[in-house]
């Protein structure tokens, strides 16, 4: 296939440029880098999965810093007889190329995934943090909310801990939804002052005993030692509103580690029976993408360093390989044999996993022994 490498010295470097970044598809792109090595090292020479990337999943655009400079995934390990600049521009497409696949396409989604505590809880479980992935401020006949214990001093906190979907996820904004407690005179709604939001990883692996779990939701929070903070916004002033408030980050977060701490920050709401102030929320929701199955990250580091992941549907059952497939065998069909002659001519295994992924084919590593695949 390399005889084709003229391709680009017909058309010259920047017309083919041109042609490259016209394509839309993940798939598309591996495929011109499985089919030619001189192809493959124009793709990364000139970032056009970088150009794709950033197309398909505008908010990784506020992320270049931290991929390219901070070398927060895919930590770039440079042997001394290696070129330096072509081994991070290699390691830079691996990442873009990763991201444009496995980043949740299209539309944003809500990436919650399960409450795990709260810093104090009122009444469990009826006004436990469960309630809050609850988009509905009523369920039948009942209130469906979160409230903190009653305090004296307005300026006492409360924090929120939840776990995302994903352990890896780009967060552009997060939604706090106040609670009115219409069952009470005035129909008082018991807001925060301000709101702020952290984003990080746990130190050890969460395995949670059934006296913990207990515990993380009756507000015994958990230890914040326990975590790894990598991002925090800033302050957003709430409304005394009974409303679904937006707070839109000043930038899109990567959140690598899974876990989102909302802080509510000061109290305003005097409970009339007993003169204590509470914090009540409704629902709380996080829009952003998240990494669809089969992609993952593993931590590494402290830091939040993170090396990608890839779990091949190859490794799955063969009933759930054959219910991936078209009810006719059709299309899919074709290029998965379009596919395996690829393997047989020695695709590299980085390419060849993002087609993989797509079409449900098994990913095999090169014949030739290329390190060009996600470490695992």
């Amino acid at each position: 296939m390399d005889d084709f490498g003229d391709f680009v010295q017909y058309l010259g470097p920047d017309m083919a440029t041109k042609i490259l970044t016209l394509l839309d598809d993940p798939s598309d792109l591996a495929r011109v880098c499985a089919a030619s090595s001189s192809w493959r090292q124009f793709v990364i020479a000139n970032d056009i999965s970088k150009h794709l990337c950033l197309r398909l999943v505008p908010e990784v655009s506020g992320l270049a810093q931290f991929i390219e400079k901070n070398n927060m995934i895919e930590p770039l390990k440079v042997e001394s007889n290696s070129n330096a600049e072509w081994e991070i521009s290699r390691r830079n497409h691996r990442i873009y190329a990763f991201l444009a696949q496995g980043l949740s396409p299209s539309t944003e989604k809500n990436c919650l995934f399960e409450a795990i505590s709260a810093s104090s809880t009122d009444n469990y479980p009826e006004e436990s943090i469960q309630n809050t992935l609850e988009p509905r401020d009523r369920i039948v006949d009942r209130a469906s909310y979160w409230s903190s214990k009653g305090q004296s001093d307005p300026g006492v906190p409360e924090t929120l801990l939840y776990r995302l979907i994903s352990k890896l996820c780009v967060i552009t904004e997060i939604h706090v939804h106040p609670f009115q407690a219409y069952f009470q005179f005035g129909f008082p709604i018991y807001s925060a002052k301000a709101v702020r939001f952290r984003a990080g990883h746990p130190k050890f692996p969460m395995d949670m005993t059934i006296d913990d779990y207990y515990k993380s939701q009756t507000g015994h929070e958990l230890d914040d030692g326990r975590f790894v903070w990598t991002y925090t916004s800033p302050e957003f002033p709430m409304v005394q509103e009974n409303c679904l408030q937006k707070f839109k980050l000043p930038e899109p977060v990567i959140c690598i580690g899974g876990i989102l701490q909302v802080e509510l920050l000061g109290r305003v709401q005097r409970q009339e029976m007993d003169m204590l102030f509470y914090i009540c929320v409704s629902h709380v929701k996080v829009l952003g993408r998240l990494l669809l199955s089969p992609f993952d990250v593993e931590i590494v580091d402290p830091s939040g360093k993170c090396t990608l992941k890839y779990c091949p549907m190859g490794d799955m059952p063969e009933s759930s390989l054959s219910s991936a497939q078209d009810g006719d065998g059709g299309t899919h069909s074709g290029i998965r044999s379009f596919t395996t002659r690829l393997i047989q001519r020695g695709v590299r295994s980085w390419e060849q996993m993002i087609v993989s992924a797509i079409l449900g084919a098994r990913a095999v590593p090169d014949s030739d022994g290329s390190d060009d695949e996600i470490p695992t």
